[in-house]
């Protein structure tokens, strides 16, 4: 018998496609989750602070409203610093080579530079320029800095560069590189956090952990509930009785509870507890769902044709049986993804999640929450919280759309 072309085309899984095409709130659902999977996938690239964890700060412009700009001093590190490759900063960041201090001015004298801090308006700062441009001189031990070696012969400045070379430069030459090297302007198009951070770098920040918790936490749930759920439908008996009874338990139990007693118990908080915490707590669902599933296919007559033709259990279960529930799954992986954010969000504004100085917006809501009834600090509690709103709402919609279109009594209408 010949397949048509129209009879293809409503094969379940065009069906499928046709129905999450033409729900618009699950559509922008998706490229809302698309959207911050390519800001978490950039990372450091799109951020404006790209330090390690978006942690550069100046506590003279803590708490700055929404659109703030100022004058940056950058200052060099008594420090040495590696250089990083494209995937380390990537993951990580890179460390910056200077301190930031905010001025609203600046004079040069010779070689003294006078600046007027941000918020001391009427007192200047001396600096020595030598220091304030050049790198250090690093002595025999990495941990061992000293000020930079200089002297000043007719106009020229002769140095000990990091790598222990003479150098030469002149004074015009000096003044130069500071304009060009150690002054920023910077916008803080979001503004500033209670440590003079960047909220916009730290938010972004934020979508690249909470994808990754829910990820990985959604993962592990999945492991445990499909193994345990499968193991529960397919073989019954005492088994089944006791994956319920542990099902049951754990169901009584509020999540949130549940989170901070693995945390208490592995005796740590940090990301890697956060995974495990929130993964190790939303799997009763996904189990019980592949447990109903399985209930009702185990006595089909493929599964019987299996048994007879000697196949393992195992093999029946991961080859004859999953496949076939695979709709249901992705629909309750969608909605536990939602439901990790929030635990996490949760877990950080407790102090038991992502741990500072990573930001988290769990955690940028609690340092808000603190901040509150004080002058310009409005945007540190509404903007992490609309983050999460959105991004719980668009995972929301898309598993609302994938239940709808896995709809067994209307898929093949």
């Amino acid at each position: 018998m010949s397949v048509t072309k129209s009879q293809v085309s409503k094969s379940p899984f065009d069906q499928v496609k046709r129905r999450m095409l033409n729900n618009k709130p699950a559509m922008f659902g998706l490229v809302v989750i698309l959207f911050c999977v390519m800001i978490a996938l950039l990372g450091y690239f799109i951020m404006p602070d790209q330090t390690p964890n978006a942690n550069d700060s100046a506590a003279q412009i803590k708490k700055k409203p929404v659109g703030f700009k100022v004058e940056m001093l950058k200052i060099c590190k008594n420090m040495e610093l590696q250089e990083n490759s494209i995937f380390r900063h990537w993951f990580s960041g890179t460390e910056s080579a200077y301190t930031i201090v905010p001025i609203t001015g600046y004079r040069i004298d010779g070689l003294s530079l006078y600046a007027t801090t941000y918020g001391r308006e009427g007192a200047e700062e001396k600096y020595d320029l030598v220091d304030v441009v050049l790198p250090l001189f690093i002595g025999d031990s990495p941990k061992m800095a000293s000020r930079t070696h200089y002297e000043v012969e007719g106009g020229q400045i002769r140095y000990l560069d990091a790598t222990e070379q003479i150098r030469t430069i002149s004074v015009a030459q000096l003044t130069e590189k500071f304009k060009q090297d150690n002054l920023e302007s910077r916008n803080y198009l979001l503004g500033t956090d209670t440590a003079g951070r960047d909220m916009l770098s730290r938010l972004l920040f934020g979508v690249r952990v909470s994808l990754a918790i829910g990820f990985v936490s959604v993962l592990i749930a999945l492991i445990v509930g499909v193994g345990l759920g499968a193991l529960s439908g397919f073989f019954g008996g005492r088994i089944d009785a006791a994956i319920q009874w542990l099902m049951t338990v754990i169901w009584s139990v509020p999540g949130i509870m549940l989170v901070i007693a693995i945390s208490m118990a592995l005796q740590s908080k940090g990301l890697w507890v956060t995974f495990v915490a929130v993964g190790l707590t939303s799997w009763v669902e996904i189990a019980r769902v592949v447990r109903g599933q399985i209930l009702g296919i185990r006595q089909k007559l493929y599964v019987e044709a299996a048994r007879a033709l000697g196949m393992k259990n195992t093999q029946i279960i991961w080859r004859h049986i999953l496949p076939n529930i695979l709709g249901p799954l992705i629909v309750i992986a969608t909605s536990n993804f939602a439901t990790a954010i929030l635990t996490e969000a949760g877990l950080s504004f407790l102090g038991l999640g992502v741990q500072p100085p990573m930001p988290s917006w769990g955690t940028m809501i609690n340092e808000g929450f603190h901040a509150i009834g004080s002058q310009d600090s409005w945007h540190l509690v509404f903007l992490p919280s609309f983050c999460i709103s959105v991004i719980v709402l668009a995972f929301n919609l898309f598993g609302n759309g994938l239940r709808d279109a896995y709809d067994p009594t209307t898929l093949m209408k």
